[in-house]
């Protein structure tokens, strides 16, 4: 069909009738769609929640620090030992026989007075000794009496015969009268030895003690050399404590010929008796003077009075031999000294501080002394200093730090707001644990 055909069958009465409406009735339809985008876009903005001036998040990172105070301290060097008695005897039987008598308390860990009986020998057969001694002097004596009586009157006798002339020697029956008191003086002599052997069937304690171990009993044959028990005094208890040569430093020990009157370091013993731990005072007396060859150390040797509390003193806990203790002797004096703890020193004895200005610091400090727990600062560090103890991997000079913990009911807030702001604007997220709101962990 030819174009114009097409043109004059569109030209219908219907269409002459709409291209004859106004312009503006036919562009009613546009309007009202156009009024209806706008309504919408107006309520849309009207039931939209402005957002929230939130503050800005606080970068500084938190750290834990302590405040230092330079002060003076007497440094303390850590050791150790096993308590020792300083008197330990080892009670032999000095003469032969069997065993009577056995005191009640002469048992391990008993305790006995010096004098108390320990154990007693058969003495009967010393007895009898005792009385031949005795009856032997007395023949002795008896035997002198009658020289001296012989020789003053061979004297006599030969004063009237012989005026003018002296005696000798055998005239006097002086050799006789010699050998009668060398008699008499044997026979004494063995009166004592017959007497010192029954004593010694008494086995005494031979000072304040304690038993270690017993090893006679009722009824044994005993032999002169034989064992019958190991005791030990209790006035004093002594430790050995080894120091090496970086703890001879910080501590002044007794020379070698210190006198009686000379300083001496106070030591403080610790150790853990039942459920509890427990103090004892001592005093280091002494040093042995001589180097260990194996492990090179000195031993110093400290003494602690009446370690069992027998003796008068006021001891709540008895300090036992061989209990090993932890001891902590007081060292010399320091002065302007800081003590932090050993794991915040950083490499090239540096420390990381907090400035004036909520910055961090790396301070070159100068570190008299380190043990593995503590870090004594003798310079670079003043009074009121904030040290920082928190582990920081990477410092870097300069970083904003704040000290104290934000609050926790400031944090909720915020964290409440950031989501009813999500929520407002279509773009709410779903919260479980774990998740991280407004930089608030769940």
């Amino acid at each position: 069909m030819k174009i114009q055909d097409r043109m004059k069958q569109n030209n219908t009465p219907a269409v002459a009738a709409v291209k004859k409406r106004p312009l503006i009735v036919r562009l009613l339809p546009v309007w009202i769609l156009g009024g209806s985008l706008v309504a919408t876009v107006l309520m849309v903005s009207a039931l939209k929640k402005p957002p929230e001036n939130k503050p800005k998040p606080d970068t500084a990172r938190l750290v834990e620090t302590i405040t230092v105070n330079p002060d003076s301290l007497y440094f303390d060097v850590a050791t150790y030992g096993t308590v020792m008695p300083r008197t330990e005897t080892n009670m032999v039987a000095e003469v032969s026989g069997q065993v009577v008598n056995v005191a009640d308390a002469f048992a391990a860990g008993g305790f006995l007075k010096a004098g108390d009986l320990l154990i007693q020998i058969d003495p009967s057969d010393y007895e009898t000794a005792l009385l031949s001694a005795e009856a032997n002097l007395a023949s002795a004596k008896a035997s002198l009496s009658q020289e001296q009586a012989q020789s003053e009157q061979a004297r006599k006798d030969w004063e009237r015969l012989n005026p003018n002339r002296e005696p000798n020697a055998l005239v006097l029956r002086l050799p006789q009268l010699d050998g009668a008191k060398a008699a008499v003086r044997s026979a004494e002599a063995g009166v004592l030895k017959a007497r010192r052997d029954l004593e010694r069937t008494y086995i005494r304690m031979p000072y304040d003690g304690l038993v270690k171990s017993r090893a006679a009993n009722l009824g044994q044959y005993v032999t002169p050399g034989a064992s019958v028990g190991e005791v030990f005094a209790v006035a004093v208890a002594e430790i050995r404590l080894p120091l090496t040569n970086e703890d001879l430093a910080f501590v002044d020990l007794p020379s070698v010929n210190a006198g009686a009157d000379s300083a001496k370091p106070v030591v403080t013993l610790s150790a853990e008796v039942g459920d509890k731990a427990v103090q004892w005072q001592g005093q280091i007396v002494r040093t042995e003077g001589v180097v260990d060859s194996n492990s090179r150390v000195i031993y110093a040797v400290a003494e602690v009075n009446d370690p069992y509390g027998l003796l008068g003193s006021d001891r709540i806990e008895p300090l036992k031999v061989g209990t090993f203790v932890s001891a902590s002797i007081t060292g010399r004096l320091a002065q302007n000294v800081v003590m932090v703890p050993r794991s915040i020193l950083q490499p090239n004895n540096q420390l990381l501080v907090v400035n004036g200005d909520s910055k961090l610091e790396i301070r070159d400090v100068e570190v008299v002394r380190a043990t593995p727990e503590t870090a004594y600062v003798g310079a670079g560090l003043e009074a009121g200093d904030k040290v920082i103890t928190t582990n920081i991997s990477a410092p870097i000079p300069g970083i904003a730090l704040r000290t104290e913990a934000p609050n926790i009911e400031t944090l909720s807030q915020e964290a409440e707001a950031a989501v009813a702001s999500a929520e407002g604007s279509g773009q709410s997220n779903q919260v479980s644990n774990g998740d991280s709101v407004a930089g608030v962990s769940q």
